[in-house]
């Protein structure tokens, strides 16, 4: 995994995580708020840079847990 992440992002990767997540959510309703107003092109943008984010920020959490999980 620390080849395919930044370094700077591997380092605080439950922060990321929780950022894109976040981030994500922010885009998501972007995406509603476009199609209430018909602008589908944007919602669509922004509904993709949702998704994206959420599975991105999910994946770094699951990272996060994998590796504080009790060795035994």
């Amino acid at each position: 995994m620390r080849r395919v992440i930044a370094p700077y992002e591997y380092r605080h990767l439950r922060a990321f995580g929780i950022i894109r997540v976040a981030g994500g959510c922010v885009a998501g309703v972007a995406g509603v708020i476009c199609l209430s107003y018909d602008a589908y092109a944007w919602a669509v943008l922004f509904l993709v840079i949702a998704a994206l984010n959420i599975a991105g920020g999910s994946w770094y959490l699951t990272i996060v847990r994998s590796d504080s999980s009790p060795k035994t």
